[in-house]
């Protein structure tokens, strides 16, 4: 189902055939705010802002325009482990959409003057994000859990090394960190495979970006958390903003897909989740009440977050870890995990039905394990495992002991 080829460079190249009228086309790049240290820390993701600010061949304005200008969209975004610059347009335009994507990547310039006017925007998502403890709550836990792992940064960064941040301290990241043997083009889209290579070849090839010979960093084990914490800040919020979580598998661990599967029955989007009914329908404490799974290379994090009236954080609090116990405690019926098993599979079938949703997943998959797994090949390890496999998971991740939690006041 999906096509790969790796250029001479070593930047590779994962493909799938639609139909669609819509080719989707992105670049991962294996750089996040892990791979910063000290004066650095929120560099990557000012350099996702600034490679749209001009070239040796354009200015920002064109920047904007080359996608923009035929109905196309362009964007870019950071994580912690990856920065991905993508674009979605029609399929006859795909030519235009690598060509940028190998100009802003390769040729960037970082005027002075855009750099200083960027600065001002970042500063004021900065203070947008801190404006929102829904959001800033988690960070503030990671920050806590992590302690001086690298994995405890702040993407966006600190205002102080915002302001400081200069065009060589850019340029100086991205040749370190930007090389073609941690890019992966990702393409979902009508398009012939022969012609994909071939562009890419031309734009991504040896001349464009040489080879380079990059050891790859070090990895880090994650952070020893030898006793969890129970933290409350005052934020004077109308709401307690409440964070429970702790330890989970790694992208590489071999319960990974268990533990997808338990968090989406304990509290994944649908309304039938566990903590949904049990915190939400039944008692009406919360708007929402969600659990998230995020997995790095080398550590993994688990989250319960909820926004409670203040007279209800303590009893909210009870039911997630009564909820969180009787996983540990029971197994699952097989009938049980079969519907949760069916409704995993169909949500997935759903989320990469889109194009673009689709493009980004096999991108990121592709970068890490150097291919990418088809839906079908998904659906026959989710239907594998056994109400011994998520009680297991569940027993080694989920026992209430072993959490933290973080409350805003």
């Amino acid at each position: 189902m999906y096509q790969y080829h790796t250029l001479a460079n070593g930047t590779r190249i994962i493909f799938r055939h639609t139909d669609s009228i819509v080719t989707h086309a992105g670049v991962y790049i294996g750089v996040g705010s892990r791979n910063e240290t000290g004066v650095q820390e929120g560099i990557a993701h000012f350099i996702e802002h600034s490679i749209f600010k001009g070239t040796e061949h354009r200015r920002s304005y064109h920047i904007r325009n080359r996608i923009d200008g035929i109905g196309g969209e362009l964007d870019a975004f950071t994580t912690k482990e990856e920065t991905c610059v993508y674009a979605s347009a029609l399929s006859e335009h795909l030519d235009r959409c690598l060509e940028l994507f190998a100009d802003i990547l390769y040729h960037s310039t970082f005027p002075a003057h855009e750099i200083e006017k960027e600065k001002d925007v970042v500063i004021e998502e900065i203070n947008l994000y801190r404006d929102s403890p829904s959001e800033l709550i988690f960070d503030e836990f990671e920050e806590r859990y992590f302690g001086t792992h690298p994995l405890a940064h702040n993407i966006l960064g600190s205002k102080k090394n915002v302001r400081h941040f200069t065009s060589q301290m850019l340029h100086d990241f991205m040749s370190a960190h930007y090389t073609p043997d941690r890019m992966v083009i990702s393409v979902v889209g009508n398009v012939e495979f022969k012609k994909l290579v071939h562009l890419c070849e031309k734009y991504f090839s040896q001349s464009t970006a040489p080879m380079l010979s990059v050891q790859p960093d070090p990895v880090e084990p994650p952070a020893p958390q030898p006793e969890p914490f129970n933290t409350t800040v005052h934020k004077h919020t109308h709401q307690v903003h409440l964070l429970i979580g702790g330890e989970a598998p790694t992208i590489f661990d071999s319960d990974k897909t268990a533990f997808t599967l338990l968090n989406n029955i304990l509290g994944g989007p649908a309304m039938n989740s566990r903590l949904n009914v049990a915190v939400r329908e039944r008692e009406g404490f919360c708007y929402s009440i969600e659990s998230q799974y995020v997995p790095f290379t080398d550590a993994g994090l688990f989250y319960i977050y909820a926004g409670v009236d203040s007279d209800a954080a303590e009893r909210s609090t009870e039911l997630i870890f009564a909820e969180l116990q009787q996983f540990c405690r029971e197994s699952l019926t097989p009938q049980r995990i079969h519907a949760a098993q069916t409704q995993l599979i169909g949500q997935m079938a759903i989320t990469n039905d889109s194009g673009l949703n689709e493009m980004q997943s096999i991108g990121k998959a592709c970068l890490n394990f150097g291919r990418a797994d088809t839906l079908d090949e998904m659906s026959r390890d989710i239907l594998a495992l056994t109400p011994a496999d998520l009680q297991q998971a569940a027993q080694r991740y989920l026992n209430p002991d072993t959490l933290s939690r973080l409350y805003y006041r």
